[in-house]
Order: C-alpha cells, then sequence, then structure tokens
C-alpha cells in the first residue's frame, strides 16, 4: 500500500488540486483504454495471417477509426480547458502575498496586512523532527478557506515558486509581476521547492506553507 501511495501525487489541500487529480486519472483512463485496444488487435493480428478484402477496403470502419480519436480527444480536451479557466482566474482575494525570489531564498510580503515582510531561509540544522532539504527558519503563514492572491516576481535570475500539494507552480521572472490565487481548504503543513534550475544552490530552496484558521491568523 505504502509503495502505490509513493507513486501517487501529494494529497490534495486545494479544490484546484483535486480537479487536477481527477483529470489526471481521466486522461488514465482513456490511455489504458485506447492501448489495451491497440494491444489487442496486435495480438489478434499476429496469430490470424490473413487478408480480409472487407477489412482493407471498407469505409464504415476508416469512419469509425478517424471519429473515435476525434471523440476521446474532445472528452479530454473540455475537462483540460476547463481546469487552465479555474487555475488563471482570480476571484476577488482578502489577502495578497508577495513573494520574491532571491538567490537562494524567498522573501514574503504581506502587502494588505500591516505591510509585514521576512525572508524565508533553508534550516541548516538537521533536528530529529525536522525534513531535511525541506524545512525552512520562517513558515509562509496563510489563512484556510480564504481567496489569497500571491505576486510573485525575482529580482536576480528566473525562479518557480511550486507547491505540488496546491496543484500550483509559476515562474519568478526579473521585472515582471506574475499572479495566482490560493485557497486551501484545510490546516497543515505543505512543502514545496523552487522548480527552476536557478543555479548552484537550486536544490536549496524550499517553500513552507502553514496553514491556519482564519480567525487565528487575524489574531
Amino acid at each position: 500500500m505504502t509503495m502505490w501511495k509513493n507513486l501517487n501525487s501529494q494529497d490534495a489541500t486545494s479544490p484546484t488540486m483535486k480537479q487536477l487529480m481527477f483529470f489526471h486519472d481521466h486522461s488514465m483512463m482513456i490511455l489504458i483504454l485506447i492501448a489495451t485496444s491497440i494491444f489487442y488487435f496486435m495480438i489478434y493480428m499476429s496469430f490470424n495471417f490473413y487478408i480480409n478484402r472487407f477489412l482493407l477496403n471498407k469505409q464504415n470502419i476508416e469512419i469509425i477509426w478517424t471519429v473515435l480519436p476525434m471523440l476521446m480527444l474532445i472528452f479530454i480536451a473540455l475537462p483540460s480547458i476547463h481546469l487552465l479557466y479555474l487555475m488563471d482566474g482570480v476571484s476577488n482575494p482578502i489577502l495578497t502575498i508577495k513573494s520574491i525570489g532571491h538567490q537562494w531564498y524567498w522573501m514574503y510580503e504581506y502587502s494588505d496586512f500591516k505591510n509585514i515582510e521576512f525572508d524565508s531561509y533553508m534550516n541548516k540544522d538537521i533536528k530529529i523532527n525536522s525534513f531535511r532539504v525541506l524545512d525552512v527558519d520562517n513558515n509562509l503563514i496563510l489563512p484556510t478557506n480564504t481567496h489569497l492572491r500571491m505576486l510573485i516576481t525575482s529580482t536576480d535570475v528566473i525562479h518557480s515558486w511550486a507547491m505540488p500539494a496546491l496543484g500550483k507552480k509559476i515562474d519568478a521572472i526579473p521585472g515582471r509581476l506574475n499572479q495566482i490565487n490560493l485557497l486551501i481548504n484545510q490546516p497543515g503543513i505543505l512543502f514545496g521547492q523552487c522548480s527552476e534550475i536557478c543555479g548552484a544552490n537550486h536544490s536549496f530552496m524550499p517553500i513552507v506553507i502553514e496553514s491556519i484558521p482564519m480567525n487565528f491568523f487575524i489574531k
């Protein structure tokens, strides 16, 4: 059971990630169906060495193998377009957070909340309950069940702010401000990393989000 769990994605902590996992399973079922059908016909034809003129010169068969792939592509494209729309939109955020990538750490600003800013470095001291190369000295604390907006940029090279459990990954580009919407639906601690090869210490730019209920966040 543990082996199969490690092959899957991280547990979803946002509605977007749940939809992404559903779309992944939906696409895999279609691909498995296609692969199984092709494998069956290849085996069947390899054990039956004959030529059927009705099979080779049949208009109905040509229509079928043209229409079926079109329908399968539609079944994959429609959920994909819907997901892209949901991931791009930002709907009335209550709080805006700014994330700035540096070599090699992240700086965060609560723009709408007392103008708090702090740096987030990777923990160099490995403790018993810590996660190696994933823990930071200052977690990014965010409220749950709240629409948030994050603005991402960089001061030096291209970084990439990625949080797999939220289904979010966006580039931090110098001189450009990108934005994403966040909605965390359960409290906990989430781990992510810079997903762009940004330099020698690229693998030492972890991201840690600590999600707490909104009433505790305000206090």
